[in-house]
């Protein structure tokens, strides 16, 4: 019951500031050209810097293979996903198909997932959700493409991506111990301060203009957003208790809460950029958010508890 308690209050904390972007939209403080640039500042700038300053600590073999294995958990869990995902997923639609399919294997492990994780775990919590941030980025820009565009897309991006290049500008920071001058790490603090308060700002924004009667009409995407925000993360939890005892605590807890995320906002960008069904898409990014503050808080909790 305390764990349940300590991730309500965490959760809450992040649909409070959910609330200023709600707000910003609805007196129109903040347009969608302004919104649209602090997402670019947030994926492009921020996230990076999180994920540097993650690693910016001594060298610990422990910590270390824990990464390995975080990594490949997330690698792992999201194959399962995409397994399922052509049982669960029926609709006479391909362009919502694709849309429901990616949704079930894409949480929003960047601005829902990292938050969480800092705010729970500190930086343990980011070093570890760093690897799943990675595994994200090489399914979304591999099988994601392929399935919501038919095969296009720039194979480059699966290995450089704002995920990636943290990793590798951080992960030799960790591995030598390297010290990081003052000049350089208070700035890169100072910017990855800004990715919790920033990244609510921005779901609360697209959720005061979303619209998701979709989400309450469709069996399809009911079945979608009970797999994402539910089956999936149960199903991960269970697959990770093995590990208990043999690594990292902060680990299984940061892959756990990666997974229990709602559906990624990247779902809703890649059916606007390859023409997919956006309605859905869109839908299902809003209402699972809304959902996980309901769904995330017991999941998490029991995660705590289990590992």
């Amino acid at each position: 019951m305390e764990n349940l308690a300590a991730v309500a209050r965490q959760v809450a904390v992040l649909f409070a500031l959910m609330g200023v972007g709600a707000v910003a939209r609805w007196t129109r403080l903040v347009g969608e050209d302004a919104i649209g640039g602090i997402v670019g500042l947030l994926v492009m700038v921020v996230t990076p810097c999180v994920i540097v300053t993650s690693f910016m600590r001594p060298f610990d073999a422990s910590m270390a293979g824990g990464l390995a294995v975080a990594f490949a958990a997330a690698m792992l869990a999201m194959c399962a996903a995409i397994f399922a995902s052509r049982f669960l997923v029926r609709h006479p639609s391909d362009d919502t198909r694709c849309v429901l399919r990616t949704a079930v294997v894409f949480s929003n492990a960047g601005f829902m997932g990292i938050p969480l994780e800092q705010a729970i775990l500190g930086g343990d919590g980011v070093f570890y959700g760093s690897a799943y941030i990675v595994a994200f980025n090489l399914v979304m820009w591999t099988w994601g493409v392929w399935t919501m565009g038919g095969g296009k897309g720039d194979l480059k991006t699966v290995f450089v991506n704002p995920g990636t290049v943290g990793v590798a500008v951080g992960l030799p920071l960790f591995l030598f111990s390297a010290e990081v001058p003052e000049v350089l790490s208070r700035p890169l603090v100072h910017l990855a301060d800004l990715n919790t308060p920033l990244a609510m700002i921005v779901i609360g924004h697209s959720l005061a203009g979303a619209k998701i009667g979709k989400v309450l009409s469709s069996g399809a995407v009911h079945v979608a957003a009970f797999a994402r925000l539910v089956a999936f993360p149960l199903l991960v939890i269970a697959a990770l208790l093995p590990l208990r005892g043999h690594v990292p605590r902060e680990m299984l807890l940061a892959v756990a809460i990666a997974a229990s995320a709602p559906v990624a906002a990247m779902v809703s960008m890649f059916a606007v950029r390859f023409r997919r069904d956006v309605d859905t898409a869109a839908a299902l990014v809003s209402g699972t958010t809304l959902a996980s503050v309901v769904t995330m808080p017991p999941v998490i909790a029991l995660a705590m508890t289990v590992f």
